[in-house]
């Protein structure tokens, strides 16, 4: 039996457990997937200053985002699929992120609805928009994220088009999977998937199937989504969706501190410094090295969070370091959620979780809002 000690080990699990077609769609990135490992590998590069004989009793990692108490500045990121990973994905992992006291983003393109959410949790979760040329969909998607009192609306600002990544063409991604004579192999040695599965009437996309006109399965689906992200993007989009929304926003995908100015000038009360995980643009800069510089223009302004690259708790403590109240982990519970189901996205979070809070105490900090760039070494972080 493997004793799983990291998130490394969460991951290898999951490989074994999860059909090719999806582990791959998890864990890639576009094009040289250069970005995506960037993401991960310049963490490394950030070095820590060890602090002794500091009484390191009482320590807390309790915090909030954009005002809504986490237990450690962390919450699940917006993941498309989730629901194939393991059945019923999304609903597991928010209930674990609930239990934790973490928020839980939902994905538009998630398996499992907005509805189904909202009917197996109590805490108020957030909601990813995708926008889409059909602004009536986005304007029901507003108004049933409303209805299912999501406490923010995540707006992905960095998906107008598609980045290519080869694994999805190779395998022949779809959901459910094509039974191709390969899918078909493949899942046969991935019985407990195909239990989980079986067990699930949820294998589409839950908040677009019998939502939207003309589309009532995957086939008539897959057609409405190639044509269906909208290049034509922009700031006034924003300015309406906030409009429309209300509530708090959060923009996610800014790399960059121009459009961080903009970000903080939309009124949204929160960005993400987010690649899209190196999902992208392949040769952009990581979230980690992109932080610092968006930090100092418009941290005074508006809450900076970031996603990208996070597999442990020092990779949090750093993220902290570096000014982001928050951050967001997408594959490290992934991988939880495809070993071990809810258990799995617990596992995760209590790994990273107690990361952090002993390499916060290494550090010589007890709380996590004492935390700043002093406890890194100078010379090993971006600036």
């Amino acid at each position: 039996m493997t004793v799983i000690t990291q998130i490394e080990d969460l991951r290898r699990l999951a490989q074994k457990r999860v059909p090719r077609m999806f582990y791959d769609y998890a864990d890639s990135g576009s094009w040289t997937e250069g970005t995506y490992r960037a993401n991960e590998a310049d963490f490394q590069g950030i070095k820590l200053r060890q602090r002794v004989a500091v009484n390191m009793t009482g320590r807390s990692t309790a915090t909030t985002m954009i005002g809504v108490p986490a237990a450690m500045p962390v919450a699940i990121a917006p993941t498309g699929l989730t629901g194939m990973q393991h059945a019923d994905g999304e609903i597991l992992a928010a209930k674990a992120a609930e239990k934790f006291g973490i928020p839980f983003t939902l994905s538009t393109m998630s398996i499992c609805s907005i509805e189904d959410i909202a009917a197996h949790t109590k805490a108020p979760f957030w909601f990813q928009l995708y926008v889409m040329r059909d602004r009536a969909f986005i304007e029901r998607l507003i108004d049933r994220a409303k209805a299912a009192r999501c406490g923010a609306l995540v707006l992905t600002l960095d998906l107008q088009i598609l980045g290519q990544r080869h694994k999805d063409l190779k395998n022949g991604l779809s959901a459910p999977p094509k039974l191709t004579l390969a899918n078909i192999a493949n899942m046969a040695t991935k019985p407990r998937w195909c239990l989980g599965m079986l067990g699930t009437k949820r294998r589409q996309f839950g908040n677009i199937v019998g939502h939207v006109s003309g589309v009532g399965n995957m086939s008539s689906l897959s057609s409405w989504t190639a044509d269906q992200f909208d290049p034509q993007l922009n700031w006034g989009d924003v300015e309406w969706i906030k409009k429309r929304w209300g509530g708090k926003l959060i923009l996610k995908g800014i790399q960059d501190v121009e459009d961080a100015k903009l970000a903080a000038d939309s009124g949204a009360d929160a960005l993400i410094v987010s690649n899209h995980g190196g999902r992208q643009l392949d040769g952009a800069e990581s979230s980690i090295r992109a932080l610092p510089a968006i930090v100092d223009a418009v941290g005074s302004k508006i809450e900076v969070h970031m996603d990208g690259g996070i597999r442990s708790g020092q990779d949090v403590l750093k993220a902290v370091a570096l000014g982001a109240r928050g951050t967001f982990i997408g594959r490290a519970f992934l991988y939880g959620l495809g070993a071990m189901g809810e258990a799995g996205v617990t596992k995760a979070l209590e790994i990273i979780h107690k990361e952090l809070d002993l390499t916060m105490a290494f550090c010589g900090k007890t709380r996590i809002d004492q935390v700043d760039r002093s406890i890194l070494l100078p010379g090993t972080f971006p600036t």
